[in-house]
């Protein structure tokens, strides 16, 4: 939120606020016995509404207020307290109509007829599912993870076993504001993409930036025209400093800097030039950089609220590991993940052994697809790539009696697998948690790769470029150091080894990050991912209550 929208936001909530209280907080017999019948009303209506909006919490303010033996809870500093957080919802890329932003805004200012106990028993209900509604979605997210993630397996239970009996102890206590904030996700990443949203919606408000116009590749020592362009979308977007003075059509040693501080930013090779990639980067609209940086918030609520302890998360569109001791990021390496079509899946499991000098059975889809096409164009295809093809038993086959030209791809009879080796594809060790996906993390031999920017190569596996080190990392208590590991990768025995302490590990995707000097960098969506939780987060509020939450209201 800009400075402007934020001092224009103050001036209203000021002038709302001191409008004339609408009742008192010792509520009267009238007001208790007006709330009793709006709360059977919102019990009883279908889809129930007042001024126009649903009301998602029908079972839970009937609840509460019973709890409470229909004692009125809000007060006119309460709602107006609420009000603003409603407000502050959009800094968390949230909008602020979701929390009945205009329905608070009337009832502040005494349009609605607060002189009815009816009306003053609606306020009770709307300034209750706003603080559900924003407590749920700060906490929660406002949509459910499952709906975008089909391979979702991260918990989404409720926390507490009593939710009427904490919001009753929040209204009794006056403690709305509070409770909010404990709800918010305790993440330095989250609070950074905060400041980073408010400053890309400012730089929105204040026209956004130019659009770079096509032509030849500008480079160190270029005149054109379009350098100076160039010069002001950098300044813009705080890769080139403003005070730095240079000649507006010439591409100086400062204008390569910004470039290259660009392009690091955005995840592309970093050479310095105005090029192509750079050139679709560059004209990206700031409105899809602040829908990159909600889509991202949005999904830390989905799982950072209980991120604790020794963890490692898999950055998928950042291609990088990052390994988490304690709660502290203690190492990172880059990664290689599935292509376009070979997604990597969004999941949480745990790495509960690694396995040096592996083997490699060949998934039914790369056999079926790749592996058969390729032996029966190259009859020596097997033994260059130090294949042998097995049974479900493990017993070996020798290929010489099968006849691949008449073999199906389809009921392919026999499994085929690559035996340890500098050539396997999971090169000399694997990290195993075993799961539907037969997805993990491994060494690779396709070293080369991990130095492209964009590391979008493999079938679904996760290709890690240090994975000895990573190996050493988690085997450290257990007494191992890399001379043990060595040793055991020059005996080219496949040796597994089981974790003492299992490590979690989770593959998410975000395509917007803050480091922690607060630059914002944004990553390519090459999964297709944010288009569809950008909508949702535009479309009204939908109730999307985590798992045990209607158990817990309807067993009070």
């Amino acid at each position: 939120m800009s400075a402007t929208r934020t001092s224009l936001r103050a001036v209203a909530l000021g002038l709302l606020i001191g409008s004339t209280g609408f009742y008192s907080a010792n509520a009267q017999t009238a007001d208790q016995n007006a709330l009793r019948q709006r709360l059977e009303w919102l019990r009883t209506t279908p889809d129930p509404t007042i001024g126009g909006e649903p009301i998602a919490a029908n079972t839970l303010a009937p609840v509460l207020y019973e709890a409470r033996k229909f004692q009125p809870a809000w007060t006119e500093a309460m709602v107006g307290d609420l009000y603003a957080a409603v407000l502050g919802a959009e800094e968390h890329g949230l909008n602020p109509d979701d929390f009945h932003a205009v329905l608070l805004a009337a009832r502040l200012r005494g349009d609605s007829g607060f002189s009815s106990a009816t009306a003053r028993a609606d306020t009770e209900i709307i300034a209750t599912d706003a603080l559900a509604r924003l407590a749920v979605t700060l906490k929660y997210g406002k949509l459910d993870p499952s709906d975008f993630e089909p391979t979702w397996n991260l918990s989404r239970r409720l926390e507490t076993e009593d939710p009427v009996g904490t919001l009753n102890q929040v209204l009794t206590e006056r403690q709305s504001l509070p409770f909010l904030e404990s709800m918010v996700p305790e993440s330095p990443m989250y609070d950074r993409l905060r400041i980073g949203l408010t400053r890309y919606r400012g730089i929105s408000d204040r026209g956004g930036w130019p659009s770079f116009p096509e032509g030849p590749i500008l480079e160190l020592g270029s005149r054109d025209e379009r350098v100076a362009t160039l010069r002001e979308r950098l300044e813009i977007s705080g890769d080139l400093d403003e005070s730095v003075a240079g000649e507006p059509a010439v591409f100086d040693t400062e204008l390569e800097s910004a470039v290259k501080r660009f392009q690091t930013r955005h995840g592309i090779d970093v050479d310095g030039k105005a090029g192509p990639r750079t050139l679709e980067v560059l004209n990206f609209p700031v409105a899809a950089r602040v829908d990159q940086i909600r889509a991202t918030l949005e999904r830390i609520r989905w799982v950072f609220r209980d991120i604790t302890g020794n963890h490692i998360i898999v950055d998928l569109a950042g291609f990088k590991l990052l390994l988490f001791q304690d709660g502290e990021l203690t190492w990172t390496t880059r990664v290689q993940v599935g292509k376009p079509y070979h997604a990597t899946p969004v999941f949480k499991d745990t790495i509960r052994y690694i396995t040096f000098n592996p083997t490699w059975t060949i998934p039914p889809g790369i056999l079926r697809n790749e592996t058969l096409p390729a032996i029966r164009k190259d009859p020596s295809y097997l033994s260059n790539n130090n294949m042998t093809v097995i049974t479900g038993t493990g017993a070996k086959v020798d290929p010489s009696t099968i006849d691949w030209e008449a073999t199906p791809s389809q009921g392919f009879s026999y499994m085929i697998r690559q035996e340890p080796g500098p050539q396997n594809a999971l090169g000399r060790v694997k990290f195993m948690f075993p799961n539907k996906h037969m997805v993990y993390l491994h060494d690779t031999p396709s070293k080369g790769l991990f130095a492209r920017s964009e590391r979008a190569f493999s079938h679904g596996c996760v290709r890690t470029e240090d994975p000895l080190r990573l190996a050493e990392l988690l085997l450290a208590s257990q007494g191992w150091d890399r001379a043990r590991i060595d040793r055991v990768l020059e005996s080219r025995e496949i040796t597994r080894v089981t974790l003492e302490a299992p490590m979690p590990v989770m593959l998410l995707y975000w395509t917007a990050e803050a480091d922690p000097e607060g630059t914002m960098h944004f990553r390519k969506d090459f999964y297709d991912r944010d288009e569809a939780i950008i909508k949702g987060l535009n479309e009204p509020f939908r109730v999307s209550p985590p798992v045990g939450a209607r158990e817990a209201i309807s067993e009070r």
